[in-house]
């Protein structure tokens, strides 16, 4: 059966770089909208656009007297029309390729069903009036996104024989699954701390989580050093294996870590509180990132694909 995309990649084929430049675009995106969703939350915006999936009940658009808070609701909606831009295009290039890759066009389609989940969890964080277990989920979602895009984009990487970063060390690839999860640990207890606190959707009319946020950073904190430790393992393993690719991006994640951390030291003793969530948020997606890659930069076999075979073969020729 001809399918549009069959059609049109009898007639137009794209190459490596274009596949390249369309996953990277993937992955920005899915960072911004992360970051876009702090800056609705710190500035009191998550009802700027009062109705889902249309602004007011009689638009899509806001209405200049719904103000600043309004637009930059209806900001962020825009930014997931980016985003469905920027996975479209990458579809359409990784099914023209002159040889494409079915892990990779998995992958792709898998990041539109995801972003169609998070609009209706978006939607639905709207008609539970911010709930911040709904918030919370509406970030653990979009972290999913980013995860499908951080995982496209290895699979794109390896489709380059240049490009070996995987290693088959079993144990280096059980202490990057062990940094994935504390990482994942830390991020769901991070949506804890800010429910319980001042931002969970920044109006006296929002309900918080019962939890004591006192508690809760405290907890935060521990996951924090619990997750450094795990990455400074991670680290040491890699270099004395001779895993170079593993060894430069666990030396990354902890940078990241690490910055993340004096932001939360300043959120915490209230210095810039509320300006300093839309950093920590840009944190927070980049720190989840780096965790992924460097689990998929040991695991030879990622995604099945032609891609993967030629990283473990580059690998094993090395050894």
């Amino acid at each position: 059966m001809v399918t549009p995309l069959s059609w049109l990649a009898r007639r137009v084929s794209f190459g490596w770089g274009s596949l390249r430049v369309a996953a990277t675009a993937t992955v920005v995106t899915s960072v911004l909208i992360i970051v876009t969703g702090g800056v609705v939350r710190v500035t009191g915006s998550g009802l700027g656009c009062p109705t889902w999936p249309s602004c007011t009940g009689e638009g899509l658009a806001p209405t200049p007297e719904m103000g600043i808070h309004g637009a930059i609701e209806f900001g962020n909606r825009l930014l997931t029309v980016v985003l469905c831009v920027a996975v479209g295009a990458l579809i359409i290039v990784a099914r023209c390729q002159r040889e494409p890759d079915r892990a990779v066009l998995r992958a792709a389609w898998l990041q539109f069903w995801i972003i169609v989940l998070n609009a209706l969890v978006g939607g639905v964080t709207v008609l539970a009036r911010l709930s911040p277990y709904v918030v919370a989920a509406h970030l653990i979602a979009a972290m999913l996104l980013l995860t499908a895009a951080v995982y496209t984009f290895e699979l794109v990487e390896r489709l380059d024989r240049s490009t070996a970063t995987a290693t088959a060390d079993p144990a280096l690839a059980v202490r990057a699954r062990w940094l994935v999860a504390a990482t994942a640990v830390l991020v769901v207890i991070g949506t804890a701390v800010t429910g319980s606190g001042v931002h969970a959707g920044d109006s006296s009319d929002v309900h918080r989580m019962p939890f004591d946020w006192t508690t809760m950073v405290i907890i935060h904190a521990v996951a924090a050093v619990v997750t450094f430790a795990v990455a400074v393992s991670s680290l040491l393993i890699a270099r004395r294996s001779g895993a170079d690719s593993v060894a430069s991006r666990a030396s990354v994640f902890i940078a990241l870590l690490l910055a993340q951390g004096f932001v939360g030291v300043l959120q915490s003793v209230g210095v810039a509180a509320e300006a300093l969530v839309v950093v920590h948020m840009l944190g927070a997606a980049l720190i989840w990132a780096g965790a992924l890659r460097v689990l998929f930069a040991t695991d030879p076999g990622l995604g099945g694909s032609r891609a993967a075979f030629h990283a473990s073969v580059a690998e094993t020729s090395r050894i």
